[in-house]
């Protein structure tokens, strides 16, 4: 049965095998190169807000009129007001991990991208995963992967995870 979800689900992967991210393959998924930010076209996280898990509690998409450049990166934002917020403190509102997968950052050492819908705050910072299979992953052992994540993140970030 089509439903929604699998179409959406569909269409994700189709886009992001074309843009040339992480796609499954026979090996199993790609991973990307290294990069402090995870960004598609220039744009971190997918253009979704950051500011917004914190302000609305939920992923909300950003627009280019309120872009800010950070890190090497352009972040969308949904208003003015949450531009400012990360203008004036990108390192509160930032996702952990440059926006890539918490889970594979911690368990792999590798850089895979991340859904919007697949994130968690935990003491005051923003992590985000690559699907709900692996959001479910990361809800099993929170506080060990971030131990994991926090501790490789410098390697996988040169390249050497």
């Amino acid at each position: 049965m089509i439903t929604r979800r699998s179409l959406l689900a569909g269409a994700a992967l189709v886009g992001a095998a074309g843009a040339g991210y992480l796609i499954w393959g026979r090996a199993g998924f790609e991973e990307l190169a290294a990069a402090p930010v995870y960004t598609e076209a220039g744009v971190a996280i997918r253009g979704t807000d950051p500011v917004a898990y914190f302000a609305q509690g939920a992923p909300v998409a950003g627009l280019p009129v309120h872009a800010f450049e950070w890190n090497g990166a352009t972040w969308h934002f949904a208003s003015a007001e949450n531009r400012a917020a990360f203008a004036d403190d990108p390192s509160r509102y930032a996702p952990q991990y440059g926006g890539f997968c918490a889970w594979a950052v911690a368990e792999k050492g590798k850089l895979y991208s991340t859904q919007p819908k697949n994130w968690a705050i935990v003491e005051g910072k923003l992590y985000l995963n690559y699907n709900d299979d692996i959001q479910e992953k990361w809800q099993a052992d929170i506080p060990g992967f971030i131990a994991r994540g926090d501790a490789r993140w410098p390697e996988v970030l040169k390249g050497e995870g």
